[in-house]
């Protein structure tokens, strides 16, 4: 380990590789609500968070686990189940007023055409403006879980009909 007077310990989250403070300073100052993506490997997270001086303050939330509320028997880790989620979280923002927001995603790799921005296809469809490039969007074929199979495009039918109802 390095030592001296001029060293400096970075912040432990920098250390583990759990935060970005650059980034993290940059969405910070466009004092817009954040969409937080988390993703796991069975499941995924979002949230919306805005920022608080003592820390930050999520506002609304969604998981893949919640989706079995709604009929979901299908795995959590696919693009299906990030849209639904995404859709979910998004109805939920929507209900409290956030109109726009801007995408976090952390230290996760962004993938276009993965499921972190199945879950931002479905924060759109939910009525919330997030900037984005329609590049990166996955197509519908797979958003609807036809490419898994006929059982899963139905279900994923089925549960979006009971999300857009709330």
């Amino acid at each position: 380990m390095a030592r001296g007077a001029s060293y400096r310990v970075p912040f432990r989250r920098r250390r583990e590789g759990r935060t970005d403070y650059r980034r993290r300073l940059r969405l910070l100052r466009g004092a817009k609500p954040r969409v937080i993506v988390r993703k796991s490997l069975r499941g995924l997270t979002v949230q919306f968070a805005d920022f608080d001086a003592r820390g930050d303050r999520v506002r609304a939330t969604a998981v893949t686990g919640e989706l079995t509320e709604f009929g979901w028997t299908a795995p959590g880790g696919n693009l299906p189940a990030a849209y639904l989620t995404g859709l979910l979280a998004g109805k939920r923002a929507a209900a409290l007023g956030i109109s726009t927001a801007v995408l976090d995603l952390g230290r996760n790799l962004p993938a276009p055409k993965g499921r972190l921005f199945a879950a931002l296809k479905g924060v759109v469809d939910a009525g919330v403006a997030v900037p984005h490039s329609k590049e990166v969007v996955p197509e519908e074929f797979r958003l609807t879980g036809q490419h898994i199979s006929p059982e899963v495009a139905s279900l994923f039918a089925q549960v979006k009909g009971k999300l857009e109802a709330m």
